[in-house]
């Protein structure tokens, strides 16, 4: 487990999704309000890029199909069953971080 530098938290005042490729995983990282979350970009159902989707609240929604998914959990909302996985967010100072496991 080990840390990757995503951005300067001041790059997310004109944008609110942020989609990098890490270890061969392609990851969104949102700002909502003032929290900051992780996910994998790729929808189970069909692998859309949730960074594309609609937020509200903290639920994205994927632009192919609307499968729903909590930000903060990955689990899906109409399937209990389903999840996409999610990476802790640090803010070290300016800098926004992701913890990364890819043992997860």
């Amino acid at each position: 487990m080990y840390t990757v530098k995503i951005a300067n938290i001041n790059e997310f005042n004109e944008q609110k999704v942020k989609i990098i490729i890490h270890d061969g995983t392609p990851i969104a990282v949102f700002k909502v309000e003032n929290e900051f979350f992780a996910i994998d970009n790729r929808c189970p159902h069909r692998g859309a890029s949730l960074g594309d989707g609609p937020i509200q609240d903290e639920i994205i929604t994927c632009i192919w199909h609307s499968w729903k998914f909590s930000l903060k959990t990955g689990q899906a909302i109409e399937n209990p069953n389903c999840f996409i996985k999610t990476f802790p967010i640090i803010i070290d100072g300016d800098i926004i971080k992701l913890v990364y496991d890819s043992k997860r």
